[in-house]
């Protein structure tokens, strides 16, 4: 199998981004978006996932988190499509449960090329540090667009918004490492030939 590393620059009026992702890594991460939960979600979702990630933004945090948010995982999930290519000897679907102390997360991954997200974290407050919740739930279905994946994440019970977040990514970070897995088959995982 070839080296599966990708590296985007984002750049738009109101973020700039740059991103190198290594499916086949060690779970190294530095991200730096200028919102620190949210790095810490990256960073928990490489870590977890077995992705060597870097990650850079500069946006317009003056204005909200809206656009750092929305763009930092287009840049991810546009990393992930790249450095899968054509998508040939890999599982394609992957699922995993993830706990964080009373939370329970589950993710369910199918890397087939169709974007499609459901996504129900139910928090319950606001923000978390300077995250607006609203946008972690956006964060996930901009990945699942950007990274031609369909995404099923869904916190199934938890007080703590920031657990049931956390166990969230952690749960896509596992689904993850399972799809992108090598099969050792040169074949496109699909009755179409394609994905």
């Amino acid at each position: 199998m070839t080296k599966r590393r990708a590296a985007v620059r984002r750049e738009t009026a109101e973020t700039r981004i740059a991103a190198t992702l290594d499916l086949d890594g060690e779970g190294r991460a530095a991200v730096r978006t200028g919102l620190g939960f949210y790095d810490h979600l990256l960073t928990a979702c490489a870590r977890h996932g077995g992705f060597d990630l870097e990650l850079t933004c500069e946006g317009d945090l003056e204005v909200d988190d809206h656009h750092t948010v929305e763009d930092c995982a287009l840049a991810l999930g546009a990393a992930i499509d790249e450095a899968l290519g054509e998508r040939r000897g890999i599982a394609r679907f992957g699922f995993a449960y993830a706990p964080l102390d009373e939370a329970l997360a589950r993710a369910v991954v199918d890397l087939s090329g169709r974007p499609f997200a459901a996504v129900d974290l139910g928090l319950r407050g606001l923000r978390l540090g300077e995250l607006a919740a609203e946008n972690i739930d956006h964060a996930l279905r901009s990945l699942a667009v950007a990274a031609r994946a369909t995404l099923h994440v869904d916190v199934l019970r938890g007080m703590n918004d920031h657990h049931r977040a956390e166990a969230a990514f952690k749960a896509l970070a596992l689904a993850l490492r399972m799809a992108v897995a090598a099969t050792g088959s040169a074949l496109v995982p699909s009755t179409k030939g394609v994905l």
